[in-house]
């Protein structure tokens, strides 16, 4: 079998790590037994770019249950468990290609080979595959029915090439699903990105002030948590909507120039670039660390940081230390790409299970429909999002009441309104 994998030696530590991320997986482990005996993804090449990590494995063995030929590979260099990597191969017989801390050119070599096959459904996080099949393997467009995007930075360039009437297949925007952002973006990107600066560092992160650059799911979710941890949030924002929203939750809000010297912890997640620049680097204290938590490493100025310093190493594990030109040491973590994967393990299995419930049906939802979809992004369909909200508390443990026939009729009637 094709692959490329750092050892597969590695691939029974990593078969142990996917079963226990598969115990707190309830709603794609009923979706996997259901593919299993329906098949509806049968014949089906899929070619998915996403972390691999513990939980894209039980994502990847479902489309497998469900008959899809799946080939895989890393969407960041940084983001990949090597153990899973091996076992996804070794176990589960799925071509996997990725290897921790590869450089550019594997990366892309590695895209190639997971779309060696000829997808006719992409499976993205970040719109790599996309992106590459757009602009330099354009004659396999003609076997895409369709794609998924897990994260906001893909959906982004997905819905500017819909507008540019240059995307040539429909997508589905996994990640405007509710059940996906109000959860995997606030409460597993929270979570899993002060988990990885505390991994990272291991330094206190009440008392200090924390500066969160960015208010949307995710910013929420990061504020949220190191405000739980005893911190000072400070948020940073561009739109006025989401700056008001950010006081009202009880942050401060500021310019990042005004941030920039009080900050003792800095992370990115706006799916924006050089969010952090070289004039907020120069006016940071001695002893700052920066991080980023959106998909790509754009969001800090690195070249800026670069040339700020006069000297430059690595003082502990995913964590290089800048020293200025102007005495103060400035350390950055995971090479400024997405901190809770680069340092960490990425979210927790049981937030992810619904993120790639969503991945599956969106899937299925394509090879039933694609004949009558148009060339552009479209939402996860409500009853995907609302069967998947129904599957995990079912999951949980957890009952909702239901409407009687007397409310149903006062809903849906005008003339009960008084």
């Amino acid at each position: 079998m094709d692959y490329d994998v750092k050892d597969i030696k590695l691939a029974d530590q990593g078969k142990l790590k996917i079963e226990w991320a598969e115990a707190t997986m309830p709603v794609l482990r009923l979706i996997r037994a259901r593919f299993k005996r329906q098949q509806p993804l049968k014949g089906v090449r899929v070619t998915a770019c996403l972390h691999v990590t513990t939980e894209t494995a039980n994502l990847a063995m479902t489309l497998k249950a469900g008959g899809a030929d799946v080939r895989l590979c890393a969407s960041n260099p940084l983001s990949t468990q090597d153990d899973v990597a091996a076992a996804l191969v070794q176990h589960e017989g799925i071509p996997t290609f990725a290897i921790k801390g590869e450089d550019n050119a594997t990366y892309y070599r590695h895209i190639e080979s997971a779309i060696a096959h000829r997808p006719h459904l992409s499976m993205d996080d970040g719109a790599d595959v996309v992106s590459h099949l757009h602009s330099k393997r354009k004659e396999l467009l003609r076997n895409v029915i369709g794609g998924t995007e897990e994260t906001t930075t893909g959906v982004i360039r997905l819905r500017s090439m819909a507008e540019k009437k240059v995307l040539k297949f429909p997508v589905i925007s996994v990640n405007d699903a509710d059940t996906k952002h109000m959860f995997d973006n606030r409460y597993g990107t929270g979570q899993s990105t002060m988990d990885g600066i505390i991994r990272a560092t291991n330094r206190l992160v009440c008392g200090s002030v924390v500066v969160v650059a960015g208010y949307g799911w995710c910013g929420r979710g990061i504020a949220m948590r190191a405000k739980g941890m005893g911190a000072d949030v400070v948020v940073t924002e561009v739109d006025p909507l989401k700056g008001l929203e950010a006081v009202m939750d009880g942050y401060r809000v500021m310019p990042m120039e005004q941030a920039a010297p009080i900050g003792d912890f800095f992370v990115t997640v706006t799916g924006n670039l050089k969010v952090i620049r070289g004039e907020h680097f120069a006016k940071m204290k001695d002893g700052a660390i920066v991080c980023n938590s959106g998909h790509f490493n754009v969001e800090l100025d690195i070249p800026a940081l670069e040339k700020l310093s006069k000297k430059r190493k690595v003082v502990r594990t995913g964590v290089e230390q800048f020293t200025l030109k102007n005495g103060h040491r400035v350390s950055l973590l995971g090479e400024g790409r997405l901190v809770n994967l680069a340092t960490a393990e990425g979210h927790p299995s049981s937030v992810m299970d619904m993120s790639f419930a969503n991945q599956a049906l969106s899937a299925e939802y394509i090879v039933k429909n694609y004949k009558m979809l148009e060339k552009k992004v479209y939402p996860v369909p409500a009853v995907i999002d609302k069967e998947i909200s129904r599957l995990k508390l079912a999951g949980m443990g957890v009952n909702i009441d239901k409407l009687t026939k007397e409310q149903e009729k006062y809903l849906a009637s005008w003339e009960m309104g008084t």
